[in-house]
């Protein structure tokens, strides 16, 4: 886990903690097949298949399993049974999973107004979706999470690293040195907790998933950021005749980030376009909706909507949520160069970054 210590300047510093504690045993190991009679070479191919965690190998299908070099049909059997007694993926009790859901952990976004239409900020366990037009924010919120995820649960953070993957080349690491000046923290040790990658094709970015299981395995990551999740499908696939392709493409692709946010407790993060919705009618006055379809829109727990609204004003909508209600939070622009971002009716004093600017957000809360 990530620790944060405050030094003599005043100054929040990000330290690796030696006596790291298992997020409460929320994952087994891979390696533990071995003391269920699992041959260390089959355990070896399984990680060289991106296969790290016994949670992780029982989110595969059997069919999946028998596509590794070196494991038969035989084989794949007596792994998944031995995996199947160090976890649980049966039946349990409604009791069970409300006590099972004191695990996640909700990562401030840096605005009080954002955090209340969120129920307390993004949650782990689960993919949050925005989706809007170009600068609308959905990138600068991504920027201040990978600074908030860093910060320690009593100040409403993650206490974890980051993994950000970038498939539009807009992440800029300048960005975050300002930011995490904000909270008091070391830019450098921030950013030290960041891992990028830029991805230039659908496969290299589902590659790029696959190489994090063993990161995250043996490192308290509490965030996976993708910006954008449908820029490269938009690019490899065109045409009609190539869209049933890319919407498996991009269902397996879905699939792989909502296993890695429940095998590791992590939250996902993704942004996503919109497109024109010549079926919205004359009537409807901004005729847009998420890229992506139906398989973006059930793979997505949370959907937020940011759009433009009057001048310089930034509009944050929750579009569809399991267990939230619809409402949307504004920000206002002042002469001051600061966003004032607020719910309904309230008014506060921290800062954070949206749109390359400050926001300040209503009902006090900050640290």
């Amino acid at each position: 886990m990530i620790d944060l210590k405050s030094e003599d300047q005043g100054q929040l510093q990000l330290v690796e903690r030696e006596d790291i504690e298992d997020d409460e045993d929320l994952f087994e190991l891979i390696d533990k097949l071995i003391s269920q009679g699992i041959n260390a070479g089959d355990v070896k191919k399984l990680q060289d298949a991106g296969i790290y965690t016994c949670n992780g190998l029982m989110m595969h299908t059997k069919k999946s399993l028998t596509g590794i070099k070196g494991l038969s049909e035989a084989k794949v059997d007596k792994i998944c049974e031995a995996a199947e007694k160090l976890v649980n993926y049966g039946y349990m009790t409604g009791s069970e999973v409300l006590l099972r859901r004191k695990s996640v952990v909700k990562i401030t976004t840096g605005s009080q107004a954002l955090d209340e239409l969120l129920g307390g900020g993004i949650e782990t366990l689960q993919i949050t979706e925005a989706f809007g037009e170009f600068r609308s924010g959905k990138t600068q919120l991504a920027h201040t999470l990978c600074v908030t995820t860093q910060l320690p649960l009593s100040m409403h953070g993650g206490n974890g690293k980051v993994a950000y993957v970038d498939t539009e080349g807009t992440f800029r690491p300048d960005r975050i040195v300002p930011i995490a000046e904000r909270y008091g923290m070391d830019p450098g040790a921030v950013l030290d907790n960041i891992i990028y990658a830029r991805a230039y094709t659908y496969e290299h970015q589902y590659n790029l998933l696959l190489g994090l299981a063993a990161k995250m395995s043996e490192e308290p990551f509490r965030l996976l950021i993708i910006d954008s999740i449908i820029a490269l499908f938009r690019v490899d696939f065109t045409g009609r005749g190539e869209l049933a392709e890319r919407q498996q493409k991009l269902a397996q692709m879905l699939s792989r980030l909502v296993k890695i946010a429940e095998e590791f407790n992590v939250a996902v993060y993704m942004t996503n376009h919109v497109i024109a919705d010549p079926g919205g009618g004359m009537f409807v006055s901004d005729p847009k909706k998420p890229a992506g379809g139906h398989v973006m829109a059930h793979a997505s727990t949370v959907r937020l909507m940011f759009r433009k609204g009057k001048g310089e004003q930034r509009v944050c909508k929750v579009f569809d949520a399991p267990n939230l209600p619809e409402a949307e939070a504004i920000s206002l622009y002042f002469d001051i160069h600061m966003l004032y971002y607020y719910p309904l009716l309230t008014i506060s004093t921290h800062t954070s970054f949206l749109n390359d600017k400050f926001f300040l957000t209503r009902n006090t809360f900050f640290r």
